[in-house]
């Protein structure tokens, strides 16, 4: 099925969850459209929070004029994907344009928190669909485990160097510098599962 469809399918989902109770989003994989509930805890929302605090400081030094924002939607209509990331490093200037998603060229990195009940979309899926997406820098932040993991270096669809990291390390991302200190795993401290 060629992208301009999937899209219109994407529409048509994203119109349907809207009358739906709770948060849905809808994104576009490598089997096509896929409608999902969102239920980010408080701890996933307060670790999204703190990246992009951390990066929009060092983005003025950097890349004057990009911002980390949370909410659009990122395509790429070559490679039929359309993906919605915990947040995403792009021109603030992308946010005024029409539509709804930003093109996939536009951006310079990705972040995503692992949710507890599908960690497999973010290792897995999205780690297959941003490297074929063009997009240089994928930072995954795991409150499961306190696992951090920097992918870069886009080639033939994959990724081509990986680095670890824990909870506490101060984590290079691209020419930034993430400060992880305050990052907080599922169900410690007070928090629940979620």
């Amino acid at each position: 099925m060629d992208y301009a469809k999937m899209r219109a399918i994407a529409v048509e989902l994203g119109a349907y969850a809207e009358q739906l109770e709770g948060a849905w989003s809808v994104e576009i994989g490598p089997s096509g459209p896929i409608l999902a509930m969102m239920r980010p805890s408080k701890r996933h929302e307060g670790t999204v929070r703190r990246i992009c605090k951390q990066l929009d400081e060092q983005l003025l030094n950097t890349h004057p004029g990009y911002i980390c924002a949370t909410g659009p939607e990122i395509e790429h209509p070559a490679v039929g994907r359309m993906r919605l990331p915990d947040a995403v490093v792009i021109p603030e200037e992308a946010l005024d344009e029409e539509g709804v998603a930003v093109d996939a060229a536009q951006v310079l990195a990705v972040i995503e928190i692992v949710s507890p009940s599908n960690p497999n979309n973010d290792y897995i899926e999205k780690l297959a669909d941003y490297p074929a997406m063009g997009i240089e820098h994928y930072l995954i932040v795991d409150p499961r485990t306190g696992v951090i993991e920097h992918h870069s270096d886009p080639c033939k669809g994959r990724y081509a160097h990986k680095d670890p990291y824990i909870f506490g390390d101060l984590v290079p991302f691209g020419p930034w510098m993430l400060e992880t200190s305050d990052f907080r795993r599922y169900g410690k401290a007070g928090n629940d599962v979620g």
